[in-house]
């Protein structure tokens, strides 16, 4: 999986604190298997956030727009980094490279953004949709 420079980075800062297991974020009664997405869930509720406010798989649902608006990718590339893992094990391996220069190169812009945005980057706010 294609990272930035950012997020390398985080992940080094973290080692320390995660060991060298196989998960940096484990579940919570095993280091077997990753964190679940209640887990996650429930961590955005404790920062306030309400279920019809956000989710952990919001997180790919605001990547996913904002990279197919930019218009400077391919949205084979952005779905095949944004895509939940293959359970063929023969296909993983034939779509792990798929478009991989593209999306080396998606990551570091969308992480260089993420950094804009925090710097104070002019954001434009849209109107609420109609329900």
């Amino acid at each position: 999986m294609p990272l930035s420079r950012q997020a390398l980075d985080i992940l080094r800062d973290l080692e320390p604190l995660t060991g060298r297991f196989n998960y940096v974020f484990p579940g919570e009664r095993t280091r077997e298997r990753p964190m679940s997405e209640n887990t996650v869930n429930a961590a955005l509720r404790r920062l306030g956030y309400a279920k019809d406010e956000f989710t952990g798989h919001g997180f790919r649902k605001t990547a996913s727009t904002l990279l197919n608006e930019s218009h400077l990718w391919h949205r084979d590339a952005i779905e095949r980094q944004l895509a939940h893992g293959e359970r063929d094990e023969v296909r993983a391996a034939y779509n792990y490279a798929e478009h991989l220069p593209e999306r080396v190169e998606m990551m570091q812009w969308w992480a260089d953004y993420l950094d804009q945005l925090k710097a104070g980057a002019q954001v434009i706010s849209f109107p609420p949709r109609a329900a």
